[in-house]
C-alpha cells in the first residue's frame, strides 16, 4: 500500500486505510520521514553556510552553544544523543576550524567548558538569521499561533524523545 499527501490531507493510494488510531500513526510516520529527509538536506546546507568543512552532524552542537552558552563536553553528549568519543571528535573538529574553544569549568577545575568563539558565534547567527528568514517566508501564510502550536508540539516529540 502506497500513502501520498496531495495538499488536502493524507490518503492512501490504491488500498483501504487502516481503520482508528493506527492510519494517524501511519500519517505521522510518513510526514515524519519527509520532514526528517529535508531536515538532513537542509543541516548539511546550513553546516557548509556556516563553514565549507563543517560536518553536518555538527551544526546541532554549535546551535545548542548559540541558544545555551558555554556546557561541558558531557552535557553536550547527553543533549545530542552520541558518545563521549564521538563527541570528543566533533568538538576537536570544531575547535580546529576556530568555530568553538575549550575553557576551564570555574565550578569545576578539572572540567572544560566549551564554548563558542566570536568567530563561531558570527558565523551560525548569520545562517540562523538567513533560515529564519526562509521560515518566515515559507509559513507567511500561517497563522501565527499555528506556528507557535506546532513549534510546542515539536519541542514536545523532541522530550518525549529520550525516553
Amino acid at each position: 500500500m502506497h500513502e501520498k499527501a496531495n495538499g488536502d490531507g493524507p490518503h492512501v493510494a490504491g488500498g483501504v486505510a487502516p481503520s482508528g488510531a493506527d492510519q494517524e500513526f501511519l500519517d505521522l510516520e510518513r510526514e515524519l520521514t519527509v520532514l526528517l529527509r529535508r531536515a538532513r538536506a537542509s543541516q548539511g546546507e546550513m553546516a557548509r553556510e556556516v563553514h565549507p568543512d563543517l560536518e553536518p552532524a555538527a551544526y546541532g552542537l554549535l546551535v545548542r552553544l548559540d541558544e545555551h552558552g558555554s556546557q561541558r563536553a558531557t552535557e553536550l553528549a547527553c543533549y545530542i544523543g552520541v558518545g563521549k568519543a564521538t563527541m570528543s571528535r566533533q568538538l576537536r573538529a570544531l575547535e580546529e576550524l576556530g568555530l568553538v574553544a575549550r575553557e576551564p569549568d570555574p565550578a569545576d577545575g578539572r572540567a572544560w567548558l566549551v564554548t563558542l568563539t566570536d568567530e563561531g558565534r558570527g558565523r551560525v547567527g548569520s545562517v540562523r538569521d538567513a533560515r529564519r528568514a526562509r521560515y518566515v517566508r515559507k509559513l507567511a501564510h500561517w497563522d501565527r499561533h499555528e506556528v507557535a502550536e506546532l513549534a510546542r508540539l515539536l519541542h514536545r516529540l523532541n522530550a518525549g524523545a529520550g525516553e
